[in-house]
């Protein structure tokens, strides 16, 4: 009895801190709409520009990859290194390479696919989302190393850590005892549509899901950067390397972008080795929003982004004692 009213008690207080945090984002907007408005759009316009070229073709072609049912014969080949490193099914390779190939959130997305229609348990999805949401080579190499850094080698370290860090992240999450957590033992994989994986997926289908899953990426992006403006006054009070790592942790392009000014170039690299892995809490919500079919606990998934954070920050040190920048 006492356990619940604890609970109940702790439910009230975060109700409470997010509506005065909401309020406080009403305030700012309706104080300025002008410059909110103008943050909105540079929202909208870097998830037009940026992700949805590069996300939204990716989406498409995967969800039909992952509807074929010869798809199974393909990742035969490498059932051995999925069995192996992540004691996951020998799809969950395949799902890891379009992830790193693709970027964020398209293997989120993939592995909640692969739930319902049937071909994942809930544990095994909750495996491979440690190693199965990535970032990919055309925002690590391209955007963040050569075009925020103008240095190609820093571009190659980032994603080279990145790829590391998420094959040990897999390995660690892979021989963890998810059964021990109550929220995990349901396996069910269908548990919205019992019929799902009886239905032949159609180009519209695949469109309309796709189009829904990139727009809901482009709400949270745009919410963001509406978001580090209203804290602005806020983060201005702290140091500059300070500063562009929270604004990193809350929004990933944004800070990023920051980071990458920094003077220290080993010292910005790591730190953005850290906030690329992690990903930001923009692209852990898109995350969790694609993976809302498998019940993924908000939680759970930030521990897996925060090791695979720090496993990719150590890979960097790492490879910035062997190469100097």
């Amino acid at each position: 009895m006492k356990n619940i009213r604890h609970m109940s008690r702790k439910s009230n207080w975060t109700a409470y801190l997010l509506t005065i945090l909401v309020l406080y984002f009403l305030f700012c907007m309706i104080s300025e709409p002008a410059k909110y408005i103008s943050k909105s759009l540079d929202g909208i316009s870097a998830w037009a520009m940026s992700v949805l070229p590069s996300v939204l073709p990716f989406m498409f072609f995967t969800k039909v990859l992952s509807s074929l049912d010869c798809m199974q014969s393909f990742t035969h080949p490498f059932s051995a290194v999925g069995k192996t490193l992540f004691k996951s099914p020998p799809i969950s390779f395949y799902t890891f390479l379009m992830a790193i190939m693709s970027g964020y959130p398209v293997g989120s997305k993939m592995v909640a696919d692969l739930f319902l229609q049937g071909k994942i348990t809930r544990e095994d999805a909750f495996k491979m989302t440690s190693f199965c949401s990535t970032s990919g080579p055309m925002f690590i190499i391209g955007a963040v190393g050569i075009g925020m850094f103008k240095n190609q080698t820093i571009g190659y370290i980032l994603f080279i850590s990145h790829v590391l860090g998420a094959i040990l992240n897999g390995i660690l999450f892979g021989r963890l005892k998810l059964r021990q957590n109550n929220s995990l033992q349901d396996e069910s994989p269908l548990p919205q549509d019992q019929n799902f994986a009886q239905k032949k997926s159609d180009i519209s289908e695949i469109v309309l899901n796709s189009t829904l899953a990139i727009l809901s990426v482009g709400c949270i992006i745009t919410i963001f950067f509406i978001v580090i403006e209203c804290f602005s006054p806020l983060l201005s009070l702290l140091p500059d390397t300070l500063r562009f790592f929270v604004e990193g942790v809350i929004e990933i392009t944004k800070g990023c972008v920051d980071i990458s000014s920094l003077q220290n170039l080993n010292l910005a690299t790591i730190l953005c080795s850290f906030v690329i892995s992690f990903g930001g809490i923009s692209t852990v919500l898109q995350s969790l929003t694609m993976l809302s079919s498998i019940k993924m606990p908000a939680r759970f998934f930030i521990l897996q982004k925060f090791c695979h954070a720090i496993f990719s920050t150590l890979v960097t040190v790492a490879l910035l004692l062997i190469f100097k920048i």
